[in-house]
């Protein structure tokens, strides 16, 4: 309880941030507040209003933020067997699989932590996500210029700092980097929204060139004491 509503609290106030850059991206009240009803994964409703904001086109930026949501697919297959929950609540449940949802889930040592972890994070960063959309798109105006605020920095910022801990090995550490390069370095000349895909690149990459020297390195063969090859 104390994981799940210290997560929920902390990242679901960060919804007013996302409020305020989707009012100053142009987008209105209601389509600001469907984006979080409906998608509801902050990385992605970033890119999408940022892509916007920056004069990308509309499906580039929505390709760009179907590829960041695209990783909670991974995540349902991994919280689908822990929480093993009944046919009819999967529908429901697979709303709340993010970032945060399964930082949480996957800390717990029992099936009954998972599931307690995943519904009170779950629940309590979707209500707050979506009141404080709601409030931060009412208020766009009176704070006026938000890139003088800095605020659509607030869900990139909450993002990494969740991921950067999860990258551990000298692969994930390799992918992130590369990663890193690809979309500043592209950042300059690309649409808005397309870095990012760009970026994606990075994973691919890496595990040829680790598949590639894990080949090399296997040999044709090798010959135990009677001589058979094996």
């Amino acid at each position: 309880m104390r994981d799940a509503l210290g997560v929920g609290i902390a990242v679901g106030l960060s919804g007013f941030a996302f409020g305020v850059t989707s009012a100053g991206a142009g987008l209105t009240l209601l389509q600001s507040c469907a984006l979080s009803l409906l998608v509801f994964t902050g990385a992605s409703q970033f890119a999408l209003v940022g892509a916007l904001a920056a004069g990308g086109n509309p499906l580039t930026a929505a390709a760009g933020a179907f590829f960041l949501g695209v990783r909670n697919t991974f995540y349902g297959l991994r919280l689908s067997q822990l929480l093993a929950l009944p046919r009819f609540v999967r529908p429901f449940a697979a709303q709340w699989v993010i970032d945060e949802t399964t930082a949480v889930a996957l800390a717990q040592p029992t099936r009954r932590g998972v599931r307690l972890g995943f519904t009170v994070t779950g629940l309590t960063l979707y209500v707050l996500w979506n009141l404080t959309t709601l409030l931060g798109a009412l208020g766009a105006d009176a704070i006026g210029d938000t890139d003088a605020w800095g605020l659509d920095a607030a869900g990139p910022a909450v993002f990494l700092a969740l991921l950067a801990p999860m990258l551990r090995t000298t692969t994930e550490r390799a992918v992130a980097a590369i990663a890193v390069a690809l979309g500043l370095g592209f950042l300059p000349v690309l649409p808005a929204g397309v870095p990012v895909l760009v970026a994606a690149l990075a994973a691919p990459t890496v595990l040829w060139y680790e598949g590639r020297g894990t080949g090399r390195g296997t040999g044709r063969g090798t010959t135990d004491r009677k001589g058979t090859d094996r």
